[in-house]
């Protein structure tokens, strides 16, 4: 059954007890952890209720007042609006609206306030993309300050830093923690395990291509997979090799940022992120300033390895997934594959695997899946000891435009919403995981083989090799927005993918010419390496890359089996 269904059903047995006026109330603590906890929380019963009576304590002071923060629309938000936001009010009697709008309008949301001052809300969950963005500009409160001063009294002493899995991707060069991670999914590859393992499949596989079908561990083998499923009938289902989406919109930018460009292998070596050069195809001087992202400045956004890698998407695209994909955005594409046509996706991201254990077209009677996760495939400029996937951390932030006694009342939500009383409840309905005490919950053993691989990566010491955005990118809201609009052009056909490249790292440039110009960033910012002949760069160690004649290498394939026992 949806976890959300019987979220419903439980708080609606307790709607009474929640519906009071705003004050502080261990009765609505207690009717909350009996209709929705129980014992899907990392504390006992016992230490649930004190962590529930230090919420109490610390919001007094804020009682009655009316807080606005914003995410983006996924699960595990709508977990939070729903059900945890109400369950705060009635608990501290803070009252909470917290509203899902798009990736894409948080950002821009955040960018207004940013430019403003003006306090539109007052705690955004925000992706750890702008972590380099937020340490230069300094307009949000870094959380290892103000937890330690201001913001000392409202600071759960139970909060517990040291479990939160993704802490390293929200702290800046500087040391300091500016985020504290909320929700947090990979980007995997995702496929039909049922097909893959259909003996009669399996053969006419290697009976036409040599190898065996199996996990793709290069771009090579995910094609020619891709290929051989495509307009195949499995079940009196019309079959497609690939999954993907191409809308121009702000969700566009993100399939290319959100890793893609390292996958295809157009940066430098690092992890988490490639140095000197990352993902974004930025490169920085030895003071982490960015000093351009054309081949002509030692950047490799328009270089050998980003032309293939967008190239490469578009074909795919438009040879291997359904029509419609071409006219979907992010979260239209996601849910795709548990429509039960798609045999594999290159990169899923994790987010959607709650909507898809609810979809029958996909699962199993027993509640098992007919699919599984895996690490994706890399392309041929790729090499070992780069960056291999993406991480999104979804991350509340705090804008020092805020006024202190507003940050500190959002500051509690926060802290509630992934407190470890209310944690292992909420992976389980959004299964983004933030603590590590979740991942290892008793509760996530005896559902891990209900979940196709995302406990067992989750558990696995490579799961820290999957990362967000770093900090070479200056200014996430300006440059994401450039992404999206270039390389819309090429998806369409409007340009080739070499030309929108050029123009996308060429505005790139103009954006960070701009920051260095305005100073606004002090000795943070953009100090823009003179152009020279790319040529000069290309011949130079690491990125940008000089072309490979054949960017076709020899397909590889893995077993998943193995794969997963290498994790145990």
């Amino acid at each position: 059954m949806n976890h959300r269904l019987k979220t419903t059903t439980a708080l609606a047995l307790c709607l009474g007890l929640w519906s009071v006026p705003a004050s502080a109330d261990m009765d609505a603590a207690k009717a909350f952890l009996d209709a929705e906890i129980g014992d899907m929380s990392a504390l006992s019963r016992a230490d649930q209720e004190a962590e529930m009576q230090w919420f109490i304590d610390a919001a007094q002071p804020f009682a009655g007042m009316e807080i606005k923060v914003v995410s983006e629309t996924i699960t595990t938000h709508e977990y939070e609006s729903q059900v945890l936001a109400p369950a705060f009010e009635a608990i501290t009697g803070i009252k909470i609206t917290h509203d899902l709008i798009g990736e894409g309008d948080v950002v821009e949301k955040l960018q207004t306030q940013m430019q403003s001052g003006e306090n539109i809300y007052d705690a955004y969950v925000n992706d750890s993309d702008l972590i380099g963005t937020h340490w230069r500009y300094q307009q949000v409160r870094n959380l290892t300050d103000f937890m330690a001063n201001e913001g000392a009294d409202v600071t759960n002493p139970g909060l517990d830093l040291d479990d939160y899995i993704g802490t390293q991707f929200t702290t800046a060069p500087d040391g300091k923690l500016y985020q504290l991670p909320d929700q947090q999914f990979a980007n995997l590859y995702w496929f039909r395990y049922d097909w893959f393992n259909d003996p009669a499949i399996m053969a006419e596989f290697k009976e036409k291509y040599g190898y065996d079908l199996g996990v793709p561990v290069n771009w090579s083998a995910y094609e020619d997979i891709a290929e051989f499923f495509t307009g195949r009938e499995i079940d009196g289902v019309k079959v497609y090799g690939s999954m993907d989406y191409g809308k121009k919109d702000p969700s566009l930018g993100w399939r290319y940022t959100d890793a893609w460009m390292s996958m295809a292998g157009m940066g430098d070596k690092g992890e988490p992120n490639g140095l000197p050069v990352d993902e974004w195809g930025i490169r920085v001087n030895e003071n982490s300033q960015p000093v351009g992202a054309c081949m002509a400045r030692g950047g490799a956004a328009n270089s050998p390895a980003a032309v293939y890698a967008v190239e490469k998407a578009i074909d795919w695209l438009n040879k291997y997934s359904p029509p419609s994909a071409m006219g979907m955005t992010f979260s239209e594409a996601g849910p795709v594959p548990g429509q039960g046509n798609i045999a594999q996706q290159m990169f899923m991201y994790t987010t959607f695997v709650a909507p898809l254990v609810d979809s029958p077209a996909v699962m199993n009677e027993d509640g098992t899946p007919k699919w599984r996760l895996a690490p994706s495939p890399h392309g041929v400029y790729w090499e070992d000891g780069m960056k291999v996937g993406y991480q999104d951390v979804g991350s509340w932030t705090l804008m020092k435009s805020t006024p202190e006694d507003r940050a500190k009342a959002a500051w509690l939500y926060a802290q509630f919403v992934g407190s470890k009383t209310v944690d292992v409840k909420k992976s389980h309905v959004g299964l983004t995981f933030t603590r590590e005490s979740s991942i290892q919950h008793e509760s996530f053993t005896d559902r891990a083989p209900k979940l196709g691989g995302l406990v067992e990566f989750y558990r696995s010491p490579d799961r820290v090799r999957w990362s967000p955005t770093g900090t070479n990118v200056p200014d996430y809201p300006k440059l994401a927005q450039l992404w999206w609009q270039n390389i819309g052009d090429a998806m369409s056909g409007a340009k080739s993918a070499q030309d929108a490249l050029d123009s996308l790292c060429a505005d790139m440039e103009r954006v960070m010419e701009r920051l260095e110009r305005a100073g606004i960033q002090g000795d943070l910012g953009p100090v823009m390496n003179e152009e020279t002949d790319a040529a000069d760069w290309i011949a130079a160690e690491g990125a940008p890359k000089p072309a490979i004649e054949n960017e076709r290498e020899a397909p590889k394939t893995v077993s998943y089996d193995e794969l997963v026992a290498s994790w145990q």
